[in-house]
Parts: structure tokens; C-alpha cells; sequence
């Protein structure tokens, strides 16, 4: 059984990102702090069409890092990991060092 998913017309697959809740020196984190919701992309579909048949392409690619909502998206189960799929529509942006 297959387990890659590619997803469909403009939906974005997402693993999201689980901040540590500890720093390398030991001193643990409060919950508050640990609340940016964000994610890694792992696979993205083809794109949607418009009324006129052309191609949208997403505007994400594999491995950006990206804001998201704090509700939406659907998740799924691959093996032991959990995804997200998210429209790219639903992605707030994405996150650079």
C-alpha cells in the first residue's frame, strides 16, 4: 500500500510544526509562548482551473514553511504521522529566517 498522497486541484499538504517546549539549556517554555501555528509543506497538487479551463498553478512549493489558520484544513493519517490538507487559498503566508 501506497502511502504518498498527492493532493488534489489547489490543496496543500501540511505536517505541522511542533515548537519544543523546552530550550537546549533545560528552562521550560509556558504553553503561551509556543502558540505560533505554522507548518512544513510536504506535497502540493496540481492547481485549480478557471472558467476558462487554464491552469492556476499553487503558489507553494515542497518545504516551505508556512503560517496557518488556527481552524480549518483536514486532517489525515499516513502510517503514524498526522497531516493537514489545506486549500492554498487557506495558508496566511509563509515564514523565512
Amino acid at each position: 500500500m501506497a502511502t504518498r498522497l498527492i493532493p488534489a486541484l489547489n490543496r496543500i499538504l501540511v505536517e505541522k510544526i511542533v515548537p519544543s517546549s523546552k530550550t537546549t539549556s533545560g528552562i521550560i517554555l509556558p504553553e503561551k509562548l509556543n502558540k505560533l501555528n505554522s507548518g512544513k509543506v510536504v506535497a502540493v497538487g496540481p492547481g485549480a482551473r478557471d472558467r476558462d479551463g487554464k491552469l492556476i498553478p499553487v503558489s507553494l512549493k515542497e518545504g516551505d514553511v508556512v503560517l496557518l489558520p488556527e481552524y480549518g484544513g483536514t486532517e489525515v493519517k499516513l502510517g503514524d504521522k498526522e497531516y493537514h490538507l489545506f486549500r492554498d487559498d487557506d495558508i496566511l503566508g509563509t515564514l523565512h529566517n
